[in-house]
């Protein structure tokens, strides 16, 4: 019997928590899930209750989609964020997904939400073979960062971080810089600039 999956409602709506449960209840997830709806308890949540996915609503009135993304790329990277609203308008669509949200689901359609769930997971795997200081090292590489600069932002040897890149890429089966960023982008690691 495998784990259940670990699923972060970002909600503060109860009875569309609900509605999301019995979503991935009916489509056979096991799951453990839990509700927040704030900042503070969303950050605390991360680190104490470690999800495999992160499920969000996007109409949140104190806390927004982009701060959830800043706050699970520092502290859970390689899990998802998957937004489930009632409504969105293109323009905010297009900004969430950029920002790096995995997909986008109306609530009510969240017939679709098991397969991006599955979906999202199965591209982020890779990231699971990685060490904590590996993902720093791909997330410096897909911004920009030099090998010089990153040594010295990390307190490293230039040596030591071209090691960790070399793993890195080898461990995500990719052979050049580039497919590296890509991947980086793809999984929600670093934003797209708007």
């Amino acid at each position: 019997m495998s784990k259940p999956l670990r699923v972060l409602l970002l909600e503060d709506s109860e009875a569309d928590a609900e509605l999301i449960k019995q979503e991935l209840d009916r489509a056979g997830l096991t799951t453990l899930t839990r509700r927040v709806a704030g900042a503070d308890s969303f950050r605390s949540a991360l680190r104490e209750f470690a999800p495999d996915v992160v499920l969000s609503d996007c109409s949140l009135e104190h806390f927004n989609v982009r701060e959830a993304l800043e706050l699970l790329r520092e502290v859970r990277p390689i899990a998802p964020l998957i937004i489930v609203t009632r409504s969105l308008t293109g323009e905010d669509s297009v900004a969430c997904l950029r920002a790096g949200a995995e997909d986008l689901i109306l609530k009510e359609n969240v017939k679709r939400l098991a397969a991006s769930i599955t979906g999202a997971l199965t591209l982020r795997r890779p990231l699971e073979k990685l060490t904590p200081r590996q993902i720093e090292v791909l997330k410096l590489v897909a911004q920009g960062h030099r090998t010089r600069e990153i040594a010295k932002r990390l307190q490293l040897s230039v040596k030591t971080v071209e090691n960790h890149r070399g793993e890195v890429m080898k461990r995500l089966g990719v052979r050049d810089v580039v497919s590296l960023v890509r991947y980086a982008v793809r999984v929600g690691l670093v934003s797209i600039a708007a």
